[in-house]
């Protein structure tokens, strides 16, 4: 049934926009035009839609709110603080200022209801895909006749500039496959970029666009007609089979007599003279700033009383569900939690050196399935590569349209909405995501990975065929710079083991890890199981010493595969030439650099200053172990098409050029 619009409904959406101009104009820096545009449909959407409760904004069965075009945030910071979400008028007033809880761009832990950070456009969207798949996936593993746990709707807001970027419709084309009928997403058509208007380099059809992606489209003409919004987003609503984009013809900066409908009004404030005019034609005081009427707050609060009802009625259900399901409610609990279901790790291999050379992708495979076993929130895929990557949980099936319980997502060719969409899995609690690709092709995915680091999520990137070693594929597939430009995102733990214990080793850090992303670079080739019968230090420091010895006169430091080349070369330096020769395996710089000061200290005494690293990529930062005496061994070029082997030995990785290169530096 549409509501009339009423004066108050009016005098509502006139609050917010006043709300996001005094904002911007304070701060003297944000975004105030699509603000303007856009406050008629967000209000209806909060107001008419939401399923929330802004005294839990933690409640698990809450609808989403994503604003991908996260320079709209003073239009969610003003929702936000209208609807009792614990923001006050100061945190608006402090809008873009040190320590605020309302930053340029919103971020996660930041301000309460802010579901994920976002702000470069696109990732938003693929965000919101995340959150869309875990609703569905939760919701086929626990949800009983008559007793549904998770049935929520996942919403987004999105601009021209989100549409226009490559992650959008990668996640778009997954959506639209997987049938996510529970995502909406709300197009701001206000047809401006920051150089002009949008016609400069968009001309497509967007209605077309999502159609031929699966996408159930409806427009609406005139972006100040509410009960024209309210229809469209309840077509959304019944449109179960489909996800539905609601494409809003709004107006940038809406009211502003010399800004409406320019770029001059998407990136600066409008001025004092302008906000007044503005306020006039909307019918508020033009006197007042950061005014709120005291109806407009007593109508926008109303949420805490129906959010209180939204709550507690889904818990009567959880109590109900409960006493029916014991054991699945245990589980859905479990899952929730975020913690590890226990004995997650009691099945994890053991490898040997008697087994024989195993490459690390596969042993990753191994333990990636003997840890989904008994771990059912572990959940992923791979970029069209899990053959390659051994990302494949062989006891589950495939998430798909009308089968959202497997836990197998095929992501397709889609690196960058891979790693977006797996920070939006995480965000909604109950699934612990990864995803795989080539080392390479990190590169695709990086500006994901790094959101995921800024959020501080825990997710594991899967990524194999990490050097040279590639071979035949040439240049094009082998990684040079990669571990470089990976360990150089705040925040990121890259982990590169050098054998498959290493590896069991490294998956079982990186599930123990709450508040950091981990990538695990993995080999193609096969690697021996390292004999640790000398070991001195834990992998948990992310450094031990693999062959000790006291006193050394030279440290060999390396990563995965090139630790093995320098046990042999260690053996050849004793043997031949009375060296006494300590070799340490690096497995993660940062979490090295975690450890205590003692125990880096045991691994790299300060007195021994004659050190080599050695690592088949660019020496880029190994400066850092080495120090001013030392010597790097890595590829400060691209790779060669030819076999791996022969690759690596043309590059100088091997045991007899590692044996020259400690002897000369011995004799510096």
């Amino acid at each position: 049934m549409v509501n009339a619009a009423t004066n108050l409904d009016q005098l509502t959406v006139s609050t917010i926009r006043t709300l996001c101009m005094d904002a911007v104009q304070k701060a003297n820096s944000g975004h105030p035009g699509a603000p303007m545009g856009l406050a008629p449909a967000a209000y209806v959407l909060f107001k008419r839609f939401l399923k929330h409760n802004p005294k839990n904004p933690a409640w698990i069965d809450r609808d989403r709110f994503v604003m991908s075009g996260g320079h709209v945030s003073s239009l969610l910071y003003s929702l936000l603080y209208l609807t009792g979400y614990g923001l006050e008028l100061t945190d608006l007033k402090n809008f873009r200022q040190w320590g605020s809880r309302t930053p340029g761009h919103p971020e996660l832990g930041d301000t309460p209801g802010v579901e994920t950070t976002t702000g470069p456009l696109g990732q938003g969207i693929a965000n919101a895909v995340g959150m869309a798949i875990a609703e569905r996936h939760l919701a086929a593993r626990f949800n009983m006749e008559d007793k549904e746990l998770i049935d929520h709707h996942t919403y987004v807001m999105c601009g021209d500039g989100d549409l226009m970027e490559g992650v959008a419709l990668e996640a778009i084309s997954l959506a639209g496959h997987l049938g996510l009928g529970k995502l909406i997403c709300i197009y701001d058509d206000n047809s401006i970029t920051i150089e002009g208007t949008t016609d400069i380099a968009f001309t497509e059809n967007v209605r077309a666009k999502f159609e031929s992606q699966n996408w159930h489209v409806v427009t609406v003409e005139d972006g100040n007609n509410l009960e024209e919004i309210q229809k469209a987003i309840q077509a959304g609503k019944d449109a179960v089979a489909r996800p539905t984009l609601v494409q809003i013809k709004t107006h940038i900066a809406y009211g502003s007599p010399s800004k409406q409908d320019t770029s001059d009004a998407h990136g600066a404030p409008l001025g004092a003279e302008e906000i007044k005019l503005v306020k006039q034609f909307y019918g508020v005081p033009a006197d007042k700033d950061f005014y709120v009427p005291e109806d407009v707050l007593e109508h926008c609060r109303k949420a805490l009383t129906y959010g209180k009802e939204f709550e507690q009625s889904w818990q009567d259900i959880f109590n109900a569900y409960k006493t029916e399901f014991p054991e699945h409610a245990a589980k859905f609990v479990d899952a929730i939690s975020g913690f590890l279901t226990e004995g997650w790790d009691a099945d994890i291999p053991q490898f040997s050196p008697e087994g024989g050379p195993i490459a690390t992708r596969a042993a990753s495979g191994q333990v990636l399935n003997a840890i989904a076993d008994n771990l059912p929130a572990l959940m992923g895929g791979s970029a069209d590569l899990a053959p390659s990557n051994k990302t494949h949980i062989s006891s589950s099936t495939d998430f798909q349209k009308n089968a959202w319980d497997g836990r197998n997502i095929r992501f397709g060719v889609r690196e960058h909405a891979m790693g977006a969409i797996m920070s939006g899995m995480y965000l909604h609690p109950g699934i612990r995501p990864y995803g795989g690709t080539f080392l390479v092709f990190a590169d695709y995915m990086r500006p994901a990975i790094r959101m995921a680091s800024l959020m501080k999520l825990p997710l594991i990137y899967v990524f194999t065929h990490d050097s040279v070693a590639v071979g035949e594929d040439g240049p094009t597939h082998q990684p040079v710079e990669h571990l470089a430009s990976l360990r150089a995102i705040p925040g990121l733990n890259v982990v590169r083991p050098a054998d498959a214990n290493e590896t069991a080793q490294a998956w079982k850090q990186a599930l123990k890890t709450v508040d950091s992303p981990t990538a695990l670079i993995l080999s193609r080739q096969k690697l021996p199981t390292l004999d640790v019968s000398q070991r001195d230090g834990e992998f948990q420091y992310g450094a031990y010493t693999l062959k000790n010895v006291v006193d050394p006169d030279i440290i060999l430091i390396a990563t995965g595969s090139e630790v093995h080349i320098c046990v042999k070369a260690a053996q050849t330096l004793e043997k031949d030439h009375n060296i006494k020769t300590a070799v340490v395996s690096m497995p993660s710089w940062e979490l090295f650099e975690k450890a205590p000061a003692p125990y880096k200290e045991r691994i790299l005494p300060s007195g021994v200053t004659k050190r080599m690293a050695v690592e088949a990529g660019i020496s880029m930062g190994w400066e850092k172990y080495t120090g001013s005496e030392g010597k790097i061994i890595g590829i400060d070029k691209f790779g060669a098409s030819a076999p791996g082997g022969t690759v690596l030995k043309e590059y100088g990785f091997f045991p007899e050029n590692i044996v020259k290169n400690a002897l000369d530096l011995l004799k510096s």
